[in-house]
């Protein structure tokens, strides 16, 4: 787990400090990490980032080093893998499953069954889901196999590159004349409530792209595309516009049709840190109708 380049002119006689900061853009924690931990080289040997490289230096991050993952606890688990590379992890998430270890979910979590997984092939490193999904919502999650395949894709989200998106059924048919737009309400955490998200105009901006592909008596099948990544934020502005998520019993009402939320992580689109391909990952979904 290497990242290399090799000096060009350009760079002949910029430090080496001067040259991440420019090809690999590392965080400062990060930086120090593998400066402390003697994890730059030059030319095979450890590096002082205050020297200056020549041209056809080669300089090289070692990103391999071993990480304590004892906060997690192995759970071994039969993962739908969708990719994995060195670098990335890409899991289909079953409903019902929480991706974090919790009091509730101490073993049970999609992140002990990630750990286990890590241990079978000799990865001791942290487990770093790089999106989140609520505990009843399914779909894809990517994990990074390191500290700076995360801060990368965190980059992407921060500048929309990061494209997610969902399927869901919701609550009602929807007008002819209303059959996609956008909607930009502000999302806020709901007064006297730790979990709970509403509309607020002192919240922060959130916008939603939506898309009906199919409209049924009482319900309605919709694409989401989202721009922003508030909390909540299919789920609370669906239920703005009168259509919440069927079975959301947070924003809307239990459903005798499902036994959960009906929101599904379907598309991921992102540009790998690595290798700079674009990357587009798809979880088929069976409706979850009774």
């Amino acid at each position: 787990m290497e990242l290399k380049y090799i000096v060009e002119n350009e760079f002949n006689n910029h430090t080496i400090n001067e040259i991440l900061a420019s090809k690999f853009h590392f965080s400062t924690r990060l930086k120090l990490k593998l400066i402390k931990n003697e994890r730059i080289f030059i030319n095979g040997k450890i590096a002082d980032t205050r020297n200056t490289a020549s041209t056809s230096d080669i300089i090289t991050i070692d990103l391999g080093y071993e990480e304590d993952n004892s906060n997690v606890v192995p759970n071994k688990m039969d993962l739908n893998i969708l990719f994995e590379d060195e670098w990335l992890l890409v899991v289909d998430k079953p409903a019902h499953m929480a991706i974090h270890p919790s009091r509730m979910h101490f073993e049970t979590s999609l992140s002990n069954g990630v750990r286990a997984y890590f241990d079978k092939i000799g990865l001791k490193k942290k487990i770093r889901p790089v999106n989140r999904l609520d505990i009843d919502t399914s779909g894809i999650v990517i994990f990074a196999k390191c500290e700076y395949i995360q801060e990368e894709f965190i980059k992407q989200m921060e500048n929309n590159i990061f494209n997610k998106e969902y399927l869901c059924l919701v609550a009602n048919s929807f007008d002819s004349n209303n059959l996609s737009g956008t909607i930009n309400l502000p999302i806020a955490r709901k007064s006297g409530s730790i979990i709970e998200r509403c509309v607020s105009n002192s919240g922060v901006t959130a916008i939603t792209h939506y898309e009906v592909l199919q409209n049924f008596e009482n319900y309605s099948f919709v694409k989401c595309k989202l721009e922003t990544g508030r909390t909540h934020q299919i789920r609370v502005h669906m239920a703005s516009i009168g259509h919440p998520i069927l079975g959301d019993t947070l924003y809307g009402s239990a459903s005798n049709l499902v036994d959960r939320q009906a929101l599904h992580s379907y598309k991921i689109s992102c540009i790998h840190p690595v290798t700079l391909e674009k990357l587009e990952f798809i979880s088929d979904w069976k409706l979850p109708i009774k």
